[in-house]
């Protein structure tokens, strides 16, 4: 199998699984314990989590603190409600955003849209209501790779008195991060475990709890911490660092490539302000769900995982200005650290031989 779809999950780094490993013991390890515990081992647990803080923290700007958390969504979503626990006003977001921004902002309250351009571009220089509380605007966008002005948006939300909220998902580990207020990431897309990811707050940003419990994680994200995971996520955050140069070459690469291959596409989102692991791409009158079933081997998307068999049009793409038709004609080619140019020429192939057997 070719495995394509970098944007909804990507390989675990064997190093983070080395990490991992030491905190799976069953009886008769000293790997198990509880990291909250007082003893001994519960010691040992909480200073592989310190350690993972400190690994996850290299990555973001200077003068925060990491929060654990059970991944991005949850992250966002203590960042969103967190903030505006009983203040009221708007939080502006830009059309392009996760639901997990979009669907918490409607949930809240007061949400403002910010529209983009063609390309995916949100305009910091656009209008906000003047209650404006929180802006969220993401760094890279999961379903067409744009790159957007975050630096610019943090001066806007200075400006405007607001918090500014960055869902660096698709950058974190791949881009340097531009100041934020808050930052929030997943492990699973910079090859590290599922289940878990984090929330950096800038030093002096402070936060209601939105579920109570114990009081762990500074008392804002109550319930007991994973060693295993986080010390996964805290090597994948350290190889990352070491290795971004190097992968973004590598990417840059497969990206040129793939272009080439697939000159007779037309290209959704920038061509020149993006992250390169990241084609989206359409055709004329492409059955999409057809082209998955003839090239069942390669393993790509259409349009986001998280939105995948609904059958709407993508909101991203609807956002660019697509028409319905364009936007379910669109797939998703995502490629990472780990993807070969054989197998990108692979893909290349059966992809276009799939799709131009739907022109007879």
């Amino acid at each position: 199998m070719i495995y394509l779809d970098y944007q909804a999950t990507t390989p675990l780094a064997p190093e983070a699984r080395e990490a991992m490993m030491r905190w799976l013991d069953g009886p008769g390890g000293d790997g198990f314990g509880n990291p909250h515990s007082p003893h001994r081992m519960g010691r040992m647990a909480r200073a592989a989590i310190e350690l993972a803080r400190e690994q996850v923290a290299a990555l973001m700007p200077p003068g925060g603190r990491v929060i654990f958390t059970g991944g991005a969504t949850e992250a966002l979503n203590l960042a969103i409600r967190g903030t505006g626990r009983g203040q009221g006003g708007s939080v502006a977001v830009s059309a392009i955003e996760h639901a997990a921004v979009l669907d918490t902002a409607r949930d809240v309250g007061g949400c403002h849209v910010l529209g983009v351009n063609a390309e995916g571009r949100c305009d910091p220089a656009g209008d906000l209501p003047g209650d404006t509380r929180l802006i969220a605007v993401m760094q890279v966008n999961n379903e067409i790779g744009t790159i957007q002005p975050t630096a610019e948006w943090h001066a806007r939300a200075q400006a405007a008195g607001a918090f500014y909220l960055c869902d660096a998902v698709q950058a974190y580990g791949k881009i340097p991060l531009a100041p934020a207020d808050m930052i929030a990431i997943s492990a699973h897309k910079f090859h590290g475990p599922k289940g878990v990811g984090a929330l950096w707050l800038r030093d002096g940003v402070d936060l209601a709890e939105v579920q109570t419990g114990g009081g762990q994680e500074f008392g804002l994200r109550s319930g007991t911490l994973s060693p295993a995971l986080i010390a996964g996520m805290g090597a994948s955050a350290q190889l990352a660092r070491e290795r971004m140069e190097e992968d973004a070459a590598h990417i840059a690469a497969l990206w040129h490539r793939a272009r080439d291959l697939f000159a007779d596409w037309q290209l959704n989102g920038s061509a020149d302000v993006r992250w390169h692991g990241n084609l989206n791409l359409r055709r004329d009158r492409l059955d999409v769900a057809r082209l998955m079933s003839d090239c069942r081997n390669v393993m790509f998307s259409a349009g986001s995982a998280c939105a995948s068999g609904s059958g709407r049009p993508s909101h991203v793409l609807k956002a660019i200005g697509l028409s319905d038709a364009a936007a379910k004609s669109s797939i998703r080619l995502g490629f990472g650290r780990y993807t070969t140019m054989e197998e990108i020429e692979q893909a290349a192939a059966l992809i276009g031989a799939a799709a131009k057997a739907q022109d007879i």
